[in-house]
């Protein structure tokens, strides 16, 4: 067992238990790799969370969490109600995270689940999946 592995393994644990599919961790370079698909926003959520209790505010940057949501969950539908720009989606729940895609301003776009009120996880047409500022996207 590596050193990184040691460290999530509370994470991968997490990641096992859960029912993801294909799930697969390989380590490059100092960064652990988890990928694999989640059956319900839910679980992708909760392991965020365990990842956040691990490495507060994610600043290491020795783990990349690359789980989508499986596309069979049924979403609601949420207007991007942004300002003048287009609301961009993150790989993870917080502004330090990497810009995944974007949606446009006024599109509808569909809420997979709510990590918290501030966060939303939601994905776009072309099929980019990842966290929005809740404050930007109204309920249709």
């Amino acid at each position: 067992m590596s050193a990184l592995t040691d460290k999530y393994k509370e994470l991968l644990d997490a990641a096992n238990a859960s029912g993801i599919t294909d799930l697969q961790t390989a380590e490059t370079d100092g960064v652990l790799h988890i990928s694999g698909t989640a059956p319900n926003a839910d679980v992708k959520n909760k392991l965020w969370d365990t990842y956040g209790k691990i490495d507060p505010n994610f600043l290491t940057g020795d783990v990349v969490l690359d789980i989508d949501v499986s596309t069979a969950v049924a979403g609601a539908k949420v207007k991007v109600t942004t300002h003048e720009t287009a609301l961009n989606i993150r790989k993870g729940p917080g502004t330090d995270q990497p810009i995944v895609g974007k949606a446009a301003k006024d599109s509808i776009i569909t809420l997979v689940g709510k990590a918290n009120d501030q966060w939303w996880l939601v994905r776009t047409e072309d099929g980019a999946e990842g966290y929005s500022y809740a404050q930007y996207l109204t309920p249709q």
